[in-house]
């Protein structure tokens, strides 16, 4: 796929700070009151073996679980406390890696989530994940200033 034929399918381009703006480019795309998110597999992504590197696909069902947390908690700020990731399948060069994530249940300021990557030919990595909301603080002195 190139990113010509995902701007066709409504997924658009993302250029972010940090470190997922070096783990993508990433992409996203609004799917009825859920979001995808996809990283299109290039040679930078590949381990020695020749398919997507296991920590770049962790590393992008992360974003993605992290972010249906943000939303899911009024953007507040949240931070993964425990992600766990099996892998059941490659990705190869020039396959779309898409993320989709949910959240199974809130307590507080506790988020219980599920998430996956898939690609064309089916799952290629479940995860599931503890995030904690992180309040910014209410003033000054919350800050320690």
């Amino acid at each position: 796929m190139t990113p010509e034929e995902l701007a066709l399918h409504h997924w658009k381009r993302r250029e972010l700070p940090g470190f997922m703006g070096l783990a993508g480019p990433l992409w996203t795309r609004r799917e009825g009151e859920a979001w995808a998110y996809a990283v299109l597999a290039q040679a930078a992504h590949m381990n020695p073996a020749g398919v997507m590197h296991g920590g770049a696909l962790a590393t992008l069902a992360d974003h993605a679980i992290s972010s249906v947390a943000w939303e899911a908690c009024g953007r507040l700020p949240c931070v993964t406390l425990q992600l766990d990731t099996h892998f059941v399948g490659p990705v190869h060069v020039g396959e779309l890696a898409q993320a989709r994530a949910r959240v199974v249940r809130r307590t507080g300021a506790l988020f219980f989530m599920q998430g996956e990557v898939s690609t064309g030919a089916g799952v290629v990595l479940t995860a599931q994940a503890l995030l904690k909301v992180i309040r910014a603080p209410q003033n000054a002195q919350d800050a320690g200033a």
